[in-house]
C-alpha cells in the first residue's frame, strides 16, 4: 500500500502540480529528487503530530542541497475535509510551539479540499485537491527566494484557478482519477 500512495503523489506532483505548473517553484526541487514523500499511518492526533514533528526535524536538519520539501501522507486518517481542516488548527500552533514559525511552515492539500466561500464542486478546488491527505513542509527561506525571482506571485492562486477550469471533462477525469472513481 505505501508504495501505491507514493506512486499517487509521484503522479500528482508529476502530471498536476508541476504539469499544469500549479506551483512554479516545483519542478526544480523535484528534477533534483530533493522532494521527500513520507507516510504517516497515525490513527490519532497525538502521532500524527509526533510524524510531523520527526519530519519537521529532519528538514530542518538536512541540508537544503540534499532536501528541500517534505509531503507527509496521511492514508489512515482524517479522511474527511473538515476533520483534516480542524486538524490543521493543531499543525500551526505545534510549528509555533516548537519554534519552526519563521523557518518552515505546513501547507494543506486534501482529496476534499474546499477552499473557504466555495461550493464542494467549484473548479478552484481542484488547485489543492491531492490523491492522499497532505501536509506540506515547507522551508521558509527557499520560499522567499523563489517569489523574489517570479514575476507575479499575486497572480498564481487566478492563474491557478483559470487552469483549471479550462480543462475539459476528460482531462480531469485523467488528472484526479481519485475524484471521479
Amino acid at each position: 500500500m505505501d508504495q501505491q500512495i507514493i506512486d499517487d503523489i509521484n503522479q500528482w506532483l508529476d502530471e498536476v502540480v508541476i504539469g499544469l505548473d500549479l506551483c512554479p517553484f516545483a519542478a526544480r526541487p523535484r528534477r533534483e529528487k530533493r522532494v521527500r514523500i513520507a507516510i504517516s499511518h497515525a490513527t490519532d492526533e497525538e502521532s500524527l503530530l509526533n510524524d510531523l514533528q520527526a519530519e519537521l526535524e529532519r528538514l530542518s536538519d538536512t541540508p537544503v542541497e540534499e532536501l528541500e520539501t517534505t509531503l507527509l501522507a496521511i492514508p489512515d486518517m482524517l479522511e474527511d475535509f473538515g476533520d483534516y481542516n480542524d486538524f490543521l488548527d493543531a499543525v500551526d500552533l505545534w510549528v509555533e510551539q516548537f519554534g519552526w514559525e519563521g523557518e518552515l511552515q505546513v501547507a494543506s492539500f486534501h482529496p476534499q479540499y474546499q477552499f473557504a466561500d466555495t461550493e464542494p464542486d467549484d473548479t478552484s478546488n481542484l488547485t489543492n485537491r491531492s490523491p492522499w491527505p497532505l501536509l506540506h513542509i515547507i522551508r521558509e527561506e527557499s520560499l522567499e527566494k523563489a517569489i523574489e525571482h517570479h514575476p507575479d506571485v499575486d497572480g498564481i492562486p487566478a492563474r491557478n484557478i483559470a487552469r483549471m477550469e479550462a480543462l475539459s471533462d476528460e482531462e480531469k477525469q485523467r488528472l484526479f482519477p481519485y475524484l471521479f472513481g
